[in-house]
């Protein structure tokens, strides 16, 4: 399974300036990393849908064609954000890239699934809005721990703080409810947090002194 899939390949060049995207390394060398191909992946789930979260599930081929990027899996969406991404509005609209997600539907393998559901033997979703009406982050849990794949809920560690939202959040006020009772709950409960856009922290954990909050890193960007 995979988890997100960034920005993928089919950024023009100006996109691409614009958002400063380096590609000497992305996806492909991630994957080889681990041992593992495109086709290894089973099952592709989207904490949602937003360009540089999904723009790697599909992928442009040299003849022009953008098909699935991994050939083998099911790509699993929440029902709401499928709804909400491809009936987008002026706010939201530069943030949901239809090559990124509707070529899914076409191919045939798209799974949408309603609710906090189990995706697969200790792997769980959960909502929490915010910065999208369906954003959600996923609970993984094995051996008594569990680590929590946040999304654009804890975008970096620098986001910990509840009051730190990021500007494109659509929903503010339902980003700092879901904080404040997630951050005390993964203090409390030492859940490992991955931070998907941490340009040097990938994972943590979160701890208090004195009445502060920071990040104990496990993993770091070398």
């Amino acid at each position: 399974m995979i988890i997100d899939a960034g920005a993928g390949n089919k950024m023009d060049a100006k996109s691409t300036d614009i958002y400063a995207l380096d590609r000497t390394r992305n996806l492909v060398h991630s994957l080889a990393d681990a041992g593992l191909t495109a086709d290894d992946i089973e099952i592709a789930l989207a904490s949602h849908l937003h360009f540089d979260h999904c723009g790697g599930f599909t992928t442009r081929t040299d003849s022009g064609e953008i098909r699935p990027t991994f050939a083998n899996a099911r790509y699993i969406v929440r029902t709401a954000e499928w709804e909400d991404a491809t009936h987008p509005h002026e706010r939201n609209r530069a943030s949901y890239l239809p090559d990124d997600f509707v070529p899914l539907h076409g191919a045939g393998v798209l799974d949408l699934v309603d609710g906090d559901e189990e995706i697969m033997p200790g792997v769980r979703v959960r909502w929490t809005g915010g910065h999208a009406r369906s954003h959600q982050v996923i609970m993984l849990e094995s051996g008594g721990k569990t680590a929590v794949f946040t999304a654009d809920m804890i975008p970096t560690t620098a986001h910990v703080d509840e009051a730190w939202i990021m500007g494109y959040d659509l929903y503010p006020m339902e980003t700092l409810a879901f904080k404040r009772a997630f951050v005390r709950e993964a203090i409390d409960r030492e859940y490992l947090i991955f931070f998907e856009h941490d340009p040097r922290i990938a994972a943590g954990y979160i701890r208090e002194k004195d009445r502060k909050k920071y990040v104990e890193p496990v993993l770091t960007d070398s």
